[in-house]
């Protein structure tokens, strides 16, 4: 089993996001570990792009601190899952390819950590009665901006995720068709092979029975040449 430290990379948004490509050898675990703090939300994609032998599937763990499964997928070609964290420390999740023989499986996975509560207000709604009409104007439009920045972010953000996962799909599709193309192109050069050996085949026992005929022809009329 292998494992891979993930470093704390805030933006400053205060949100995590990484997305990789690995590869998951046939019997191993691969798992990765990230610090999560309380109430914050991890929200994990994956999808099998690849694989030697064709076999999209692999199992999938999410872990809390202490130890106690919270996800557990078994042999799926992809899946998605979100959770609020109870409690802070290191959440391990793995990609598990042990039930594998032979098949390397290639894995893409999104993973964006993010706090689920409201961000807290830098102004004081009863200062701002107090401050008049300009003050309560300047906060409104203050509080517009935040809120218009904060939307464009999310929406940003999600459709830099719906690119890589698009991406991912026709990574997928795309070495599906690879393979269904250098099946096909096996096949035929093998029935190319056995169609130009059955037919020297032909060639040679056609040409022996008259090879056969003409040496008992000459053996019945002595002095026969030809």
């Amino acid at each position: 089993m292998r494992y891979i430290f993930l470093t704390s990379i805030f933006s400053v948004v205060f949100a995590y996001e990484k997305d990789m490509t690995i590869m998951v050898d046939a019997g191993k675990v691969d798992c990765f570990f990230h610090k999560v703090l309380v109430n914050e939300v991890v929200d994990i994609e994956y999808q099998v792009i690849d694989s030697s032998h064709g076999d999209l599937d692999v199992s999938f763990q999410l872990t809390d601190p202490v130890g106690r499964v919270l996800v557990a997928d078994y042999k799926k070609p992809e899946n998605t899952h979100r959770h609020t964290a109870a409690l802070e420390g290191d959440y391990k999740f793995c990609f598990d390819n042990s039930f594998s023989t032979f098949s390397q499986k290639t894995v893409f996975f999104d993973i964006l950590i993010d706090n689920d509560e409201q961000e807290e207000k830098d102004y004081d709604d009863d200062k701002e009665m107090e401050l008049g009409t300009a003050a309560e104007t300047y906060m409104m439009r203050v509080r517009d901006i935040s809120e218009s920045v904060s939307r464009v972010k999310d929406r940003v953000s999600t459709a830099r995720r719906l690119q890589e996962l698009h991406s991912a799909h026709e990574a997928r599709d795309r070495n599906l068709a690879e393979e269904m193309c250098d099946r096909v192109m096996t096949w035929s050069i093998s029935q190319m092979v056995l169609m130009i050996l059955v037919g020297i085949t032909q060639v040679l026992f056609v040409k022996s029975l008259f090879e056969d005929r003409a040496v008992s022809f000459t053996r019945l009329i002595p002095g026969f040449s030809k």
